[in-house]
């Protein structure tokens, strides 16, 4: 049987709350399996802990990151844990483990699932595309260099190298290699958003863009500026299959497009690399609704569901593949009934009821599959 150790990094406010669904049904498709062993370790790094030690993540609960097969988070970040000049410590997690892991691709799948009520819920022919956000340069990369003189002027710098550029290209347009295609007509396309009309730095993304997507004949090319973009995710998001992005814009791009969905409650990420991973939702730590039972669990479940899909690759594993489509499966099931949905999007079911019934998917799932 293999075995896989998972580093569960709870987090802050619905973090632990959320988390706690996401290992209840990962528990329950490996019982059911039977081919494969999670080992979940559970990580402190959080804000919280920041405020009362001084530390959100200490250098041994990063090595326990590093050593992990993959990550699992929950949400991590309280308004009130700062730095003197203003940030939120969380960055101190999120961003330490990006960089320093090299978690260069940012992943954050954009799904309109049947039975969800939503803005774009008549929009046509569906919503089914994927954001990919450059992780480790771009504007984010100026955060602890950036200069601020005498509280009068301060200033950040983009960061666009043609070797991270051209990695984010690449994973993009292999990742739409492996998908069906659009929802429109089913064509492979790769969009680069960018200002490459204004900015230099993004016309250098775009230059790089293009020498990448000439080893990919077979998917077509596309672009948009990134204001522009904000308007065709709400006007016509069908014709979109893959998004590639710098940092900030996918960051932004990435939450206007939750909206359409649904919200961020549904809103599963991945910041993945070549060897480590980190999956979480992509909401944050919500903490004036903590400890109530109303977060949506589902964004984190189905971040479990990336993530043994993502092990399942790295170490060619088709059954921990197949898990992770059984889990969004499962999720599926459950938001299309209805019967059992958080008041987010219109339901009275509390966050265990939630991953109670993906459970009880999963059990149907696999009962009919006999």
């Amino acid at each position: 049987m293999s075995r896989y150790n998972i580093s569960v990094l709870d987090g802050d406010g619905i973090g632990p709350e959320v988390t706690e669904e996401a290992l209840k049904v990962l528990r329950a498709v490996q019982k059911m399996h039977g081919t494969f062993d999670l080992e979940f370790e559970h990580n402190g790094a959080s804000s919280g802990q920041f405020l009362k030690t001084g530390k959100a993540m200490t250098e041994e609960q990063f090595s326990q990151c590093k050593s992990a097969d993959a990550m699992l988070m929950g949400a991590i970040g309280l308004f009130e844990a700062r730095h003197p000049d203003g940030r939120e410590v969380n960055g101190d997690v999120i961003f330490r483990l990006r960089f320093d892991l090299d978690l260069y691709a940012g992943v954050r799948p954009v799904k309109l699932y049947e039975g969800v009520p939503g803005p774009l819920r008549d929009s046509g022919k569906g919503i089914d595309y994927v954001v990919v956000r450059e992780n480790i340069e771009g504007l984010y990369a100026s955060r602890t260099g950036g200069c601020n003189v005498r509280d009068e002027l301060a200033t950040d710098t983009i960061i666009i190298t043609k070797n991270g550029t051209k990695k984010i290209v690449d994973y993009a347009f292999r990742l739409a290699a492996k998908r069906q295609g659009r929802p429109m007509d089913g064509k492979s396309i790769v969009t680069c958003v960018d200002k490459a009309n204004v900015l230099s730095s993004y016309a250098y993304f775009r230059k790089i863009y293009d020498e990448v997507a000439g080893n990919y004949p077979h998917i077509s090319k596309d672009y948009a500026y990134v204001d522009a973009m904000a308007f065709y995710q709400v006007i016509q998001p069908s014709q979109y299959d893959v998004l590639v992005a710098e940092n900030m814009f996918a960051d932004i791009l990435s939450d206007l497009s939750s909206a359409t969905i649904g919200g961020l409650g549904l809103a599963p990420s991945g910041d993945i690399g070549d060897r480590h991973a980190m999956f979480q939702p992509a909401h944050g730590s919500a903490p004036g609704i903590a400890g109530k039972q109303i977060a949506n669990p589902v964004a984190t479940i189905l971040s479990a569901g990336m993530m043994l899909d993502w092990l399942g690759e790295q170490h060619q594993d088709n059954r921990l593949i197949q898990a992770g489509k059984d889990i969004e499966a499962a999720v599926a099931e459950v938001l299309k009934a209805g019967a059992v949905r958080t008041g987010d999007i219109g339901g009275t079911s509390s966050t265990s009821e939630v991953g109670d019934a993906v459970v009880q998917s999963l059990i149907k799932l696999y009962e009919g599959a006999k």
